[in-house]
């Protein structure tokens, strides 16, 4: 009896690309554009939270973050966001989109501000406060994860629906690089304004006063572009698909979209019916549900999870490959502001090369190729770049070869972003009944946050030498970085067997996905 599909969600499926898609790409992405640059911007300003309060003039080398800090300052945004994803996705499908939309923006632009705002001058207070704030800045930026995806999925029509989800992703390159470029300014005037000497010179001036400013400035920066969307974020209607299949006022749909779409859109009488199918309301935890999205759950939360565990650990490899590369010199030989201005360079510079154009190169081709070949193209690279480091690695880190080294890494995660970074984030989106959306996409997000944890500081530990002699301070020996690249390479490889399992949402609507228009099977 419901073949068809509500009126009101056929025109937006075969609406022509206007203005609207590109201003919800705008308005969707700044939680991403916040999200990639405060977790990016944290990672240029470590070294130089570890030479201002863990300064000891004793020491040859620049003072740094002990291991136990500098993981809970890396690790619990992590965590905020996990803890978000699932609440906020839950959420989304009580309350709507669009109410859970203002709230996380709020969290995203107080906490980013306020983690600036440290208290006190001594390192416990300040690295406390510091991590705190950044727990509930994850939070708010965990929510936006599961609500970016599904406004811009149910907003979107079928032709290129891939597209505009993999252009709000893309954002996160946009802020990865804003977040570089911040820094380099930031560092290039505070140099300006307080030249000091190296460290090697003068250990106390090496690291002037005001350089407490730059990483507040730099972390506080976040907060301006998401401030600026959010007037556009509390105008923009509740989507269609949730008024009508969700809220079940399909009166109210049909009038949002009439204004959105710019066109005349009839109210149908028999809609009524449609929505009321008892057959439709089975839970998240019901056979129902397992029997109809199971298998896909699964492989939406399994590829995203390995994705993230070999996606996160890049942080590693970075430091080796920059100092490798004589991009980055001796710590002892820069002050503090230069050493920011280094290390902001080297990322941008690799971000540029490698990380943004994966995600255009995803918006450009996802709805030619589909979700299904690009995930199982981007898994299979990434295994053979990364087995094409860990075999031959005595090779590459030999200072003729490093170029080689640099191409390869850089391949790496260019096939991560023009593969299941994106597909990961997108499907999710796009196959789940429209009352379970948001939470289906918050549970995949929080695996693969769980991904990015176990990625980040797993192997941390893992990659120390074998050789206690060798190992960074306060780490316990591990298996080496050449075993944990080929340990990343199976993960790749066993993220490619899990893609299986995804299904192929290119050119369908969300309606057909989901089962929705098939009640009467």
């Amino acid at each position: 009896m419901a073949e068809e599909q509500l009126g009101v969600l056929k025109a937006l499926d075969v609406a022509k690309t206007q203005l609207y898609h590109f201003t919800a790409i705008v308005i969707a992405g700044m939680g991403f554009f916040t999200d990639a640059y405060d977790l990016f911007c944290v990672s240029l300003v470590t070294k130089l939270l570890g030479r201002i309060y863990y300064f000891n003039p004793l020491s040859e080398k620049p003072g740094s973050l002990p291991p136990h800090v500098a993981a809970a300052v890396n690790g619990v945004a992590l965590c905020g966001t996990l803890a978000g994803q699932l609440f906020f996705g839950w959420l989304g499908d009580k309350l709507g989109r669009k109410k859970v939309y203002g709230i996380t923006l709020i969290m995203m632009i107080l906490c980013s501000v306020a983690s600036g705002l440290s208290f006190g001058n001594k390192a416990k207070g300040v690295m406390t406060t510091l991590c705190f704030f950044r727990f509930w800045l994850g939070f708010g930026i965990g929510g936006d994860y599961p609500l970016s995806a599904t406004i811009m999925s149910e907003y979107a029509n079928k032709k290129t629906r891939g597209a505009f989800i993999a252009a709000v992703f893309a954002m996160q390159g946009v802020g990865i690089l804003a977040g570089g470029f911040v820094a380099l300014a930031v560092s290039s005037i505070f140099d300006k304004q307080f030249p000091a000497p190296t460290y090697a010179v003068d250990r106390a001036l090496s690291t002037p006063p005001q350089a407490d400013y730059i990483w507040r400035i730099i972390v506080m920066f976040g907060a301006l572009p998401a401030a600026l969307t959010y007037y556009w974020r509390m105008k923009m209607p509740e989507t269609a698909r949730y008024t009508a299949l969700v809220a079940k006022n399909i009166k109210q749909a049909t009038q949002d979209m009439s204004k959105v779409l710019q066109v005349e859109l009839e109210v149908e009488e028999r809609a009524e019916d449609i929505v009321q199918d008892p057959r439709l309301n089975y839970g998240l935890f019901s056979k129902e549900f397992l029997k109809r999205h199971g298998l896909p759950l699964l492989g939406c939360t399994s590829t995203w999870f390995l994705l993230d565990i070999a996606f996160y650990s890049q942080n590693l490899f970075q430091k080796d490959i920059f100092s490798a590369i004589g991009w980055i010199p001796k710590a002892s030989t820069m002050n503090a502001v230069h050493e920011v201005f280094k290390i902001a360079r080297a990322q941008t510079l690799i971000a540029l090369c490698s990380t943004v154009p994966g995600y255009w190169f995803t918006v450009a081709f996802i709805d030619i190729m589909g979700r299904f070949a690009i995930q199982l193209m981007g898994f299979f690279m990434m295994t053979v770049f990364m087995f094409a480091i860990a075999f031959p690695y005595d090779h590459w880190i030999k200072p003729d070869n490093r170029i080689g080294f640099v191409v390869m890494y850089s391949l790496t995660f260019f096939f991560a972003n023009f593969g299941p970074n994106a597909t990961t984030f997108i499907v999710p989106a796009e196959i789940f009944p429209a009352r379970l959306r948001s939470t289906c996409h918050g549970i995949s997000a929080a695996t693969g946050k769980a991904g990015a944890i176990v990625g980040a500081f797993g192997f941390l530990y893992a990659a120390q030498p074998q050789d206690k002699t060798k190992t960074d301070a306060g780490y316990p020996p591990g298996i080496g970085v050449k075993n944990s690249l080929i340990m990343l390479g199976v993960i790749n490889f066993v993220g490619m067997l899990f893609t299986f399992l995804v299904p192929e949402p290119k050119g369908k609507s969300l309606e057909e996905l989901s089962g929705e228009t098939e009640a009467e099977k």
